[in-house]
């Protein structure tokens, strides 16, 4: 398992998760609030998060931060997976 790649990977995927999530503060706040609002009810609680502005450098801060915790996640699940792989993978038979 290629720790480089799936440390990319991961953190490619949280990185546009929060740049898409950034998008949606930045131009449509108020639905944002909605949907939350509505996401707490269904769940039996009271809506506790408001949504307030997003400024850019919020935003490249976020997405930046977001990345570099995905990749070190990542890399550090390649390193165990590819610790634990020796443990799991079955003997072959001659």
């Amino acid at each position: 398992m290629n720790k480089n790649k799936i440390g990319l990977t991961l953190g490619y995927l949280l990185a546009g998760i929060h740049l898409i999530w950034a998008i949606l503060i930045a131009s449509i706040p108020n639905a944002v609030q909605t949907f939350f609002n509505w996401i707490f009810k269904i769940h039996g609680l009271a809506p506790v998060i408001q949504i307030t502005y997003m400024t850019l450098a919020n935003a490249i801060l976020l997405v930046i931060t977001t990345f570099v915790i995905g990749y070190i996640l990542g890399w550090l699940f390649a390193c165990v997976f590819s610790h634990c792989d020796c443990y799991v993978k079955p003997k072959r038979k001659r």
